[in-house]
């Protein structure tokens, strides 16, 4: 069997000894962004770059034509032009952006098992990777901000209108843009990761101030974003759940079993609930090996190896992929939209005519029509 590993030659005391590591195959030109951490650690198998781009190319073809898919449907049926849906077809275009210009460059990286596209590329790959990330994750706490207006507030909230979902939309990419510039100019700096073929923040440096670009990043761009999410959703659930108590004391008193023909009373608080926890869990998973990872170098806790850098990757980009899943197909207008155009695409459990989402439906607490269906 072949062996992949480092080159080795006789050392003191016949010990094998390593002479080629991570960095050797890196361009000379970006040699000066790579950390003496690397130079520790041997070259990774070869398997590893095959597999990781194999994975890549997968997510990034999946990922292009499921957003696609999302930003086609619901920017042509007319039945999804609604304020509220704005915020889904920019979750699809920015996940759709961010695998366009950065899947792909990562898997010609793996072919060539190190990062061969120079500096400003290097650059560009973390921008636009930042930029998108941002993007998606802002996007996606507008969404969650939005359902608490229409089911928490209810009829005391101020209705979202196509202009209040622009200029939120427009903050999104504001903020996005933000902190992906930064290190551009000065406040920390773009560098091969690891395993030299993605580019990312340097959370090896040791000085604070660059070091403080990292803390001050995750607390705007994930600890804010994750607990306004739980926060929407756990007070969504709580209001459901009121709703829904009301309900059934309502219809004890009128001795019938339920309100809701053929239906328990309980499943609207149950698809929320189930609804919060999906969104909510792959949230986390999605972008908490990116903070640990950066943390674990920002303090020191652990030595990093080069192989561990890529799952930040994975996983950001796996995002792109689950979230026309979760924003997009779980939606019933857009499941029966997609049927329509689409039937070999489609599995339609709605019909075509019914015009209300989970969230209208929860909304009794408010009116029959949720402005985010």
């Amino acid at each position: 069997m072949p062996y992949y590993g480092p080159m080795q030659q006789a050392g003191l005391w016949g010990q094998p000894i390593s002479n080629l590591t991570v960095v050797d195959k890196v361009p000379p030109e970006i040699l000066h962004l790579v950390d003496p951490h690397w130079y520790q650690f041997p070259p990774m198998n070869p398997l590893w770059h095959s597999i990781i781009g194999f994975v890549i190319f997968v997510l990034g073809v999946i990922s292009i034509i499921g957003n696609g898919m999302v930003i086609y449907i619901f920017s042509t049926a007319k039945s999804l032009r609604t304020p509220s849906n704005l915020f889904v077809v920019n979750l699809a275009m920015s996940d759709f952006l961010m695998m366009g210009t950065n899947a792909f460059t990562m898997v010609y990286n793996c072919w060539f098992e190190t990062w061969s596209l120079g500096v400003l590329m290097c650059d560009l790959y973390a921008f636009t990777g930042s930029l998108f990330g941002c993007c998606s994750i802002w996007t996606m706490t507008m969404i969650a901000l939005d359902r608490y207006n229409v089911i928490v507030k209810g009829l005391s909230g101020k209705p979202l209108t196509n202009t209040g979902a622009i200029l939120r939309i427009l903050v999104c990419w504001l903020i996005g843009v933000f902190w992906g510039i930064l290190p551009m100019l000065g406040w920390n700096r773009y560098v091969p990761e690891g395993n030299m073929t993605a580019c990312g923040t340097d959370y090896l440096t040791e000085d604070w101030f660059h070091k403080s670009y990292i803390l001050a990043y995750s607390f705007f761009v994930y600890y804010i974003p994750l607990f306004t999410i739980i926060y929407a959703y756990v007070y969504i659930i709580k209001a459901v759940s009121a709703h829904e108590k009301n309900m059934r004391e309502q219809a004890k008193r009128m001795n019938v079993s339920s309100l809701r023909s053929g239906d328990d009373g309980k499943s609207a608080e149950m698809k929320l609930a189930k609804i919060a926890l999906v969104t909510i869990s792959l949230w986390f998973m999605a972008w908490t090996p990116y903070t640990i990872i950066n943390y674990t170098g920002v303090f020191k806790t652990a030595s990093i190896s080069p192989l561990a850098t890529i799952w930040g990757s994975v996983f950001a980009k796996a995002n792109a992929v689950y979230n026309p899943i979760v924003y997009g197909i779980s939606h019933p207008k857009y499941r029966a939209a997609l049927y329509r155009r689409f039937p070999a695409l489609a599995c339609n459990d709605v019909p075509a005519g019914d015009e209300k989402s989970l969230a209208s439906e929860a909304s009794g607490i408010t009116s029959d029509a949720n402005p985010s269906t």
